[in-house]
């Protein structure tokens, strides 16, 4: 009888071991995840990329981070970068706490778990390290420096469309007509976006803005035709010209949703809205038109290629 008693006793006790072994394996794991996410996150956000880095790579680090000309996160992106992980191993620790710790002691009992501790800990230093050098080293570095702001060489083929643009009369953020027929004699950056997309649009526009700081004497107008006439209504384009930071010569367009639809057909902007949400797919469409009131180029890539197209219209004008 007592041995049977004895039995049951070590059985429950191997099994709580077990359990207790699981759960702090499962707590580890949960750390080692927080961690591996937290060094991805930062290398997102810090790791140097080159100015033909690839367009998704830049719209995921702006759309992410907010990351500036200098190519370091803005106030948002470093919240973003400091606060999540510090939020995730709060919680982590308010949930299992005594766990984490107990399977951190368990691991420092062994040679093995000790060097994995260490080899954690000589990673994390030097993230950090690699972290602040990269924060010092960018710090004051122009514009021209910035991810897609870097000079480009643009091949000497790049096609000139020497177009005729379609018809745009549309209402502007001061309530007034906008006829782009009537803007003869000055440069334009012209391209589509609306204010709710978290997407594409920041970056298309922020682009336009940076080239324009970097055009010198040939400081084009923007233009901003909006994709969502639904929601973009004329009595909002004041706000939507202070969202996008535009200047007072800049114009942001909006109309009638009959008005909008035909002039994004006239420009052969395909759009795509859900009618549920009201979120639209569109394209990146950004449009060089010159002095003379034609469209000089369709830029496809970053900022110092538009700025060179910029100059290249305004040569030929």
């Amino acid at each position: 009888m007592e041995d049977r008693v004895a039995d049951r006793f070590f059985d429950r006790a191997a099994e709580l071991r077990e359990a207790r072994s699981l759960d702090q394996g499962l707590a580890l794991a949960a750390l080692a995840s927080i961690l591996g996410i937290t060094v991805g996150w930062w290398a997102l956000a810090l790791w140097p990329v080159s100015p033909d880095a690839p367009d998704w790579l830049v719209r995921t680090r702006f759309v992410c981070f907010g990351n500036q000309p200098d190519g370091l996160p803005d106030a948002g992106g470093w919240s973003l970068l400091i606060g999540q992980p510090l939020g995730m191993l709060g919680f982590l620790f308010v949930v299992w706490g005594r766990t984490v710790r107990a399977g951190l002691h368990t691991m420092a009992r062994s040679l093995a778990g000790r060097l994995v501790l260490a080899a954690c800990a000589l990673l994390l230093v030097a993230g950090l390290g690699l972290g602040a050098a990269r924060v010092a080293g960018r710090a004051g570095v122009s514009a021209w420096a910035a991810v897609g702001a870097a000079p480009v060489a643009v091949p000497a083929s790049y096609p000139r469309l020497d177009r005729i643009p379609a018809a745009l009369d549309l209402v502007d953020q001061y309530g007034a007509r906008f006829e782009l027929s009537s803007q003869r004699g000055t440069r334009i950056l012209l391209t589509f976006a609306y204010a709710h997309c978290e997407t594409v649009c920041p970056l298309v526009v922020r682009n336009a803005l940076e080239a324009r700081s970097l055009t010198a004497g040939r400081a084009p107008m923007i233009v901003i035709v909006t994709l969502d006439p639904w929601r973009d209504t004329p009595e909002r384009l004041p706000s939507l010209a202070r969202q996008w930071k535009l200047g007072p010569r800049d114009r942001v367009l909006s109309g009638t949703v009959e008005n909008v639809r035909r002039a994004l057909a006239d420009w052969n902007v395909p759009i795509q809205r859900d009618e549920r949400t009201g979120e639209i797919v569109h394209l990146a469409l950004l449009y060089v038109i010159d002095a003379g009131g034609r469209i000089a180029y369709a830029p496809n890539g970053g900022v110092g290629e538009i700025v060179e197209l910029v100059r290249r219209a305004d040569v030929i004008d």
